[in-house]
């Protein structure tokens, strides 16, 4: 496979272009990244922060705090503000019911809002789609917004995997199929086609602790420098809420671990500073590989 050359970042592309692009962020450096892309491609954004997960280094674009429950709050600020389209990006741990703080809105929407809680988080997150169209909204993708944000096809960066990394790739991406319609984890790590642990709701920060745990301990026997990483949507879920992300934080959990690299499906997971990603890998001795929805490594 040739390698790709490095994504560089770009401003957002324009969509309906009608009004303000609305964020609703979550934690993490997405939603920063997203705001700044769309910004410098001319469009105006309003950021709806989620208390107890958005940063709030955020407050100096255009904002409204507020609570997971307050979807009449947050409409209503919407709509004054001119907002059509709406991107949902950052981390979120799933609330329970009662610990949503529900506004009147959401009350007559309890009974549906709680069905959509017995499920995973596909189930889940079609179900907030259909909330987010019945309030007047276009929800869109981070990645339709600010298409810079995807990572290509090829190897990223200075450090080409072996012959064996590629097959640890190809099984990894067969588990994330199989295990997809079970609305299973989007990341799986392979060590020497032995699937050696496979991501559940801890995420993937947590799955590469767990592993590399598991090494210190000598349950598994494998050596540093063994092993990938592989991440991709699961099959069937939507992509405007859900992709796979990664980032220099990744790569710093992967060399934790004693992997060898990490590699994703091309186009189908985002990164907020792919630059950063790349060099933190390079530095490292970790490759970066992304690869296409068939699967061919």
């Amino acid at each position: 496979m040739d390698a790709a050359p490095a994504p560089r970042a770009g401003a957002a592309r324009s969509l309906s272009g009608v009004g303000p692009l609305g964020i609703v962020a979550g934690g993490g450096a997405f939603p920063a990244a997203v705001a700044e892309s769309v910004l410098a491609g001319g469009r105006p954004v309003v950021l709806f922060l989620m208390q107890g997960f958005a940063d709030p280094a955020l407050e100096r674009f255009p904002h409204h705090w507020f609570k997971l429950g307050s979807l009449g709050i947050v409409t209503s600020k919407a709509r004054a503000a001119g907002v059509r389209e709406v991107v949902m990006v950052g981390n979120l741990t799933r609330p329970r019911v009662r610990d949503l703080g529900l506004d009147w809105t959401m009350v007559r929407l309890l009974p549906r809002i709680a069905r959509l809680f017995r499920g995973g988080d596909n189930h889940l997150l079609s179900g907030v789609l259909q909330l987010v169209a019945e309030q007047g909204f276009t929800l869109i993708g981070a990645h339709e917004a600010v298409p810079s944000l995807l990572l290509p096809q090829g190897v990223l960066g200075g450090i080409a995997p072996a012959e064996k990394d590629r097959m640890d790739v190809a099984l990894g991406l067969e588990v994330i199929r199989a295990l997809g319609p079970y609305d299973v984890g989007q990341g799986v790590i392979v060590v020497d086609r032995f699937v050696a642990a496979v991501e559940a709701a801890e995420g993937t920060d947590a799955m590469l602790s767990r592993y590399g745990s598991l090494r210190a301990s000598g349950r598994l026997r494998f050596p540093a420098g063994r092993g990938v990483l592989v991440k991709a949507p699961k099959p069937g879920q939507d992509r405007r809420v859900d992709l796979p992300s990664v980032g220099a934080a990744t790569v710093r959990g992967a060399v934790a671990a004693g992997l060898a690299g990490i590699a994703f499906e091309a186009g189908g997971a985002i990164v907020p500073d792919p630059q950063e990603m790349i060099g933190a890998a390079d530095g490292a001795g970790l490759f970066l590989m992304g690869v296409p929805l068939t699967g061919d490594v």
